[in-house]
């Protein structure tokens, strides 16, 4: 039975829980068609890659770890092919939950296009001030570019894959949009430009990235891009190392550091100050259609001055392929 069907009504569904987001729903449409001609016999359908050698999908869409963007192009397709996946991701901390669901085409191991939708629910703790229960929104669009290297055919020499990528992100904050805005200063939507190096070593098991972005956005983007005492965009270094098991599994950890535009901001100093991401995760993919990823992650403090505990919690994702 071919992977396809299942794969497009995934997609589908997936996307189909972000109203919105229509844009993200209309583009899963067209890859659901585009997989579906894949399934034609003698369709050049993604194939070629080790297992996991093509990382997971990010909570921005982009092929890497669960938090930061690697090299490597989404999907399996290789030279002269096409490749699809989709995705949905749950994270949960003491006080917040994230939802995001994404699709990703892959084509010639070369170019990548993703699309991304998160929902980032606060509960209630933003009841103080009368947003009790809001969802934050964004949506993101994402273009990543292999510039040289190949992770895999160079891993036994010192030539890392390395990649260019742009992220084109859009909050929808709600109810909370008139205060960021307004009062704080911050941008709807920003784009972030980053470069990411990838060294493979396959002898020894070992995966090593590194990214450096350039980015303003606040909490990932879901609090908007800059504010009233921001200097602009700036250079923020990601890292990811993983430690390939066997071809099934692999067991590894990420750091992300991001900007604090906001720390100092009408709210006071320190309100809603931002810290580095971290996760410690295992991926586990059974074979080249489906893959799951379990991750601890800690997002650091979250608008401190109304819930100050710092968030940690459990990440899952889930990922299918053609």
């Amino acid at each position: 039975m071919s992977i396809t069907a299942p794969l497009s009504g995934f997609i589908m569904r997936s996307t189909s829980s972000f109203p919105r987001f229509p844009w993200c729903h209309f583009a899963a449409i067209g890859l659901s068609g585009l997989l579906t001609l894949l399934a034609v016999p003698g369709a050049q359908a993604a194939e070629g890659k080790l297992l996991l050698t093509g990382g997971v999908s990010t909570i921005d869409g982009a092929a890497g770890g669960g938090l930061t963007p690697w090299a490597v192009t989404g999907t399996y397709a290789t030279a002269g092919q096409w490749g699809a996946s989709a995705y949905v991701t749950r994270v949960a901390t003491q006080d917040y939950g994230l939802s995001v669901a994404g699709v990703a085409l892959g084509f010639n191991d070369r170019i990548e296009f993703s699309l991304a939708a998160q929902d980032f629910d606060t509960r209630d703790n933003l009841a103080a001030l009368g947003l009790a229960g809001l969802h934050l929104k964004q949506s993101i669009a994402g273009l990543k570019v292999r510039l040289c290297g190949d992770a895999v055919l160079d891993s036994d020499r010192w030539q890392p894959q390395v990649a260019l990528g742009v992220l084109h992100k859009r909050a929808d904050a709600g109810a909370l949009a008139p205060t960021l805005t307004g009062a704080l200063g911050a941008h709807e939507s920003g784009t972030e430009v980053y470069l990411s190096a990838t060294k493979l070593l396959l002898a020894q098991g070992l995966l090593v990235n590194l990214t450096l972005r350039s980015t303003q956005a606040n909490q990932g983007g879901l609090l908007g891009f800059g504010g009233a005492q921001a200097e602009g965009a700036r250079l923020h270094a990601e890292g990811s190392v993983a430690f390939l098991v066997n071809r099934h599994l692999a067991l590894g950890a990420e750091i992300r550091t991001k900007p604090d535009n906001l720390n100092q901001s009408a709210l006071g100093a320190g309100a809603l100050k931002e810290d580095t991401w971290t996760d410690a995760f295992v991926a586990w993919a059974p074979n080249k259609a489906v893959s799951l990823t379990l991750a601890w992650v800690d997002l650091g403090h979250i608008v401190p001055a109304l819930q100050p505990r710092r968030q940690t919690g459990a990440y899952l994702s889930a990922q299918i392929a053609h």
